[in-house]
């Protein structure tokens, strides 16, 4: 069975009677004319839809919760609307914690997640009522328990352990194998143990968390994790005679960003995740334990897209095509992060004869800013809009100021309605923080 992370666009995307491209009922070039450009769009058809389709895929396992994965993209609407799905949150800094907690998220449904996490940031956590903290390493353990005794609680937590699983996917973005920055080595859990039960009082032990990778592609290793994770569980409590209830395999499914990239569905990697589980619930004899998902990208990628205005153009004798749009790095890093391929129409020409191949630059001063090589499209000419597809999933979290250009704005369409849920960064939000000491002040 399919499921919306593998769709190339957002579900409701179509061509109007105008001939224009439209996604939630609304006309993308009416969009970019009302809200100006680079513009970032979600439907909130296409979120919902994944969201289902996690819900169901997991339903043979009633002891499963899902998490998104804020830092993907976190704004106070997309919170709203994965907490109104029975979501709850796997956050990763004081910022993501505050921004759930104001957009009227349960906190018990909130994960603290990170590899340094600051004495402020879970004091935060502890004071708003996060529920789970999943402590990376031996300092945040002393740490995280000096803050809870000061508070007189007892604070739930997980232990983030690093499960030696290496995944097909940018190096960047593997976190699961042994050579990484996240999490206890599996040779150190024990200490981490010993230390919980009798030193450290004022935190609970629940279970254990990994996380192997992200736009992750592979899915025999989603059955792999969990039998690292309930080996685990049955093996401290064989050891130091503690139950432990809770296995958090993270996220990391990936979308499809291209036509050549083939993404399992949600229900493929449910079918290897649930088997594996439940085979090892009856190897171990062991009470299911509670499941926990963090999907990130592939509930947010696929309903986003990125509206650019074109621009300049050169011709390189003998050479490439180029053409500039209003947007580029500080939008949308991942091309020049991660040589992230991305695909992409004209919104005000989508039926016509494609003609041309042409490279997407972008307006900032580096020579790597190009979003897209190689793009073949129709004539262009300045003024057209070009619409940039699956940029919903870290393209604003990681956006910048850089050359000093003010952020886009975030509108979400549904129902041939729309509605700003980031505004655009005014010349005035770009100096708001800035303070120019007396002694530099003309006098």
């Amino acid at each position: 069975m399919k499921s919306t992370n593998q769709s190339l666009k957002p579900l409701t995307t179509k061509i109007n009677d105008a001939g224009n491209l439209e996604i939630g009922g609304c006309d993308l070039i009416s969009l970019a004319e009302k809200y100006g450009t680079p513009l970032y769009v979600l439907d909130e058809e296409t979120i919902r839809n994944i969201c289902k389709d996690y819900k169901n895929a997991f339903k043979s396992y009633p002891k499963t919760k899902m998490m998104y994965a804020s830092k993907a993209l976190c704004t106070m609407a997309v919170s709203a609307i994965a907490a109104s799905e029975d979501f709850g949150f796997d956050v990763v800094s004081s910022g993501e914690i505050y921004t759930v907690y104001k957009a009227g998220v349960d906190m018990s449904k909130v994960l603290f997640n990170g590899n340094n996490k600051s004495f402020d940031e879970l004091t935060l956590a502890i004071e708003l009522g996060v529920g789970r903290i999943s402590v990376d390493n031996f300092f945040e353990l002393s740490l995280l328990n000096e803050i809870a005794k000061s508070h007189n609680k007892v604070v739930d937590i997980l232990l983030r352990i690093t499960p030696g699983i290496e995944c097909h996917t940018h190096e960047y973005i593997q976190t699961g194998h042994l050579d990484s920055k996240f999490g206890f080595d599996l040779t150190q859990i024990d200490d981490a143990v010993e230390l919980i039960l009798n030193d450290y009082t004022n935190l609970k032990l629940h279970g254990l968390h990994a996380h192997i990778g992200s736009q992750i592609f592979e899915t025999l290793i989603y059955g792999d994790e969990i039998e690292i994770l309930v080996k685990e569980l049955v093996r401290l409590d064989e050891k130091f005679n503690i139950t432990l209830n809770e296995i958090n395999v993270g996220g990391g499914l990936g979308v499809k960003y291209t036509n050549s990239d083939v993404p399992p569905s949600t229900y493929e990697i449910a079918d290897i995740i649930i088997k594996r589980l439940k085979e090892c619930i009856e190897k171990y004899g062991i009470e299911p334990p509670t499941l926990f998902l963090e999907p990130g990208r592939s509930i947010i990628s696929t309903a986003g897209v990125t509206l650019y205005t074109l621009g300049s153009s050169k011709q390189v004798p003998k050479g490439k095509k180029y053409f500039a749009v209003d947007g580029g790095m500080a939008d949308n890093a991942r091309p020049s992060m991660y040589r992230a391929e991305y695909l992409a129409q004209v919104a005000n020409k989508p039926d016509y004869e494609l003609a041309q191949t042409v490279t997407i630059a972008g307006r900032f001063c580096e020579s790597g800013d190009i979003l897209i090589n190689n793009i073949t499209l129709p004539e262009l000419e300045e003024g057209d809009i070009l619409c940039v597809y699956n940029t919903g999933a870290y393209n604003y979290s990681m956006a910048s100021n850089y050359n000093r250009v003010q952020k886009p704005a975030m509108v979400l369409v549904n129902n041939s309605q729309s509605d700003i849920i980031i505004k655009r960064e005014t010349l005035e939000d770009l100096i708001s923080h800035d303070v120019i000491p007396d002694r530099l002040k003309n006098k």
